[in-house]
């Protein structure tokens, strides 16, 4: 089901969302306000596929997850579900087994992943925001490609219940909207303390739109090194050193600065990730819910003939590859190393943190790729979040927020900051938006 031109939107309801709309309290902060939610977020009596096979036309939501809730409680009407790719394992959106989507702001190009659906109906004029999931830049990323704000929370910021589980350390829900201002709004309502999620985090939620025009004055930026190397493309490059620049002549002061396991993020992502996945994944069955393989005999091969029908290639090889180094004889040597090696990551950030407020990076090494141009190059793929996973394995928040575009196809910054400390990030994003 295709509505609008990027393909945006799996599934729609008109019907539901005006009968919601007619009994809106727009006297609510959000009243009234359609949100466009990617479709591995539950929302009650909606399809929830994931954009895979096992559970196209299969499986409606018997609830609503906390995210969902928080919207409503603040007026906002959840519509539709958007395209990802296959349980959020991409960075196209062209493993989605459903649908293609194309990039509004760049036709003919990827719009990103996973959360390409979001990134794309927002960019595309057809909703003002909507809700994605990062386990590994799957909101910053596509934000950049399609040239909109994305914003991914600190870890156990905003409650995991109801996100269908990719990597559980590493997942969070956040917002993808227009504006800066937007997203701090949106995340006001999404973030808070949730009983029915072990990793929740119990903090007090600050009114996020009260520090975003502060400006940058005062504040210390980080350049980390280790992000600025020969695969960036150099032209990226110049539009980072000019948002350095622009925040410089607000007031910031830029600071270079070492993040020294870098060049390790992307093989301890590639580890920890696939594991966590190989093991959310296991609930896909064929027994308890989603599409059975006929013409199975026995336990066994329905297991087998179930996941072979449903699952798509890359979710596949994840699996594969999570399975192999969770297995015995090879634990230790990849699994439990790569946790030590994150542990390595999360104190460079901690000792990075100690002299500035805020760093940063490119989101992407390049602009959005055509289509087709990457989809069937796995390393390719994994190379693309080289510069947004280490906020997923540290837990920090991170934003992209656009730039001036190159030859016609849009830029985001990615801006990381302290655990727990969204306003900085914002108020740097706003000051960038604003200067640029």
């Amino acid at each position: 089901m295709n509505h609008g031109t990027p393909g945006a939107f799996l599934s729609f309801n008109p019907d539901k969302a005006l009968a919601e709309a007619d009994k809106a309290d727009i006297s609510k902060p959000l009243g009234g306000i359609p949100i466009g939610i990617k479709d591995n977020i539950n929302v009650l009596d909606e399809p929830c596929s994931c954009a895979s096979k096992i559970l196209q036309n299969s499986y409606t939501s018997p609830y609503d997850a906390t995210a969902i809730l928080q919207l409503r409680n603040a007026g906002a009407i959840p519509l539709g579900r958007l395209n990802l790719d296959e349980f959020a394992m991409g960075s196209s959106t062209e493993h989605s087994a459903l649908q293609t989507t194309h990039n509004p702001a760049a036709p003919g190009h990827i719009p990103g992943g996973s959360s390409g659906g979001s990134a794309a109906a927002v960019a595309g004029n057809l909703i003002p925001a909507s809700l994605g999931s990062d386990t590994g830049g799957s909101i910053r990323q596509p934000a950049a490609h399609c040239g909109v704000v994305g914003l991914k929370p600190t870890y156990g910021r905003v409650s995991r219940y109801g996100l269908v589980a990719f990597g559980s350390s590493l997942d969070q829900i956040g917002p993808i909207t227009r504006t800066v201002s937007d997203a701090a709004i949106l995340l006001n309502h999404l973030s808070g303390h949730d009983p029915k999620d072990s990793t929740s985090l119990n903090h007090p939620t600050p009114d996020f739109t009260q520090s975003i025009n502060k400006g940058a004055k005062g504040l210390k930026i980080g350049l980390p090194i280790e992000y600025f190397t020969d695969g960036l493309c150099p032209k990226m490059k110049e539009r980072i050193e000019v948002a350095a620049k622009s925040l410089e002549s607000q007031g910031a002061e830029i600071l270079q600065i070492s993040l020294p396991h870098t060049e390790y993020a992307v093989a301890t992502y590639y580890i920890i990730a696939p594991a966590e996945a190989s093991s959310n994944l296991s609930r896909f069955d064929g027994v308890r819910y989603g599409n059975r393989a006929p013409n199975s005999p026995d336990i066994p091969s329905l297991h087998q003939n179930t996941r072979a029908l449903g699952f798509g290639p890359e979710v596949k090889r994840r699996i594969i590859l999570g399975t192999y180094v969770l297995s015995s004889g090879y634990y230790d040597a990849y699994y439990l190393r790569a946790q030590k090696v994150r542990t390595l990551i999360r104190q460079d950030f901690e000792q990075a943190f100690q002299k500035v407020d805020a760093i940063i990076a490119p989101v992407s090494p390049e602009t959005a790729p055509k289509l087709g141009e990457i989809s069937n190059d796995p390393i390719k793929q994994f190379l693309a979040d080289i510069f947004t996973i280490s906020a997923n394995l540290t837990g920090n928040p991170a934003i992209s927020v656009p730039l001036k575009p190159i030859n016609n196809l849009p830029v985001g910054l990615q801006i990381i900051g302290k655990h727990l400390d969204e306003e900085t990030i914002l108020r740097c994003a706003q000051s960038i938006e604003q200067g640029t």
